[in-house]
């Protein structure tokens, strides 16, 4: 339990200061920390995004950086796409999703690295 709290910190702190937290520190940690499966991982850090971005936007709203049509314009469809990947990753075999994960952290940090 207080492994967990402080991936919930970790993860609400880096999110409000990047705008990260799920997909790039709750998976990791709780699969490297806690030893968890992927699938598991991946649905608990959706589940605690709710509470995180609702914290986050409540922050950023208080000292007006929110503008609610480009954040309908991406949540939307990020909520259609989020459906569809959830449908994929149950097919998807286990070794195979960590590699994607991985390799789509990969590219991530590579690109921040040389953009």
């Amino acid at each position: 339990m207080p492994r967990l709290v402080l991936i919930g910190l970790v993860a609400g702190f880096f999110s409000a200061l990047f705008g990260v937290g799920g997909g790039i520190i709750v998976v990791p940690l709780l699969v490297l920390v806690l030893r968890w499966s992927e699938r598991p991982a991946m649905a608990t850090s959706l589940g605690a995004i709710t509470v995180t971005a609702c914290a986050g936007v409540l922050a950023y709203a208080y000292v007006g950086r929110v503008d609610p049509g480009y954040a309908a314009l991406v949540g939307l469809p990020a909520a259609a796409g989020a459906l569809a990947g959830t449908s994929l990753q149950q097919r998807v075999p286990r070794r195979a999703l960590s590699l994607l994960f991985a390799l789509l952290l990969v590219v991530i940090a590579i690109t921040l690295i040389v953009g």
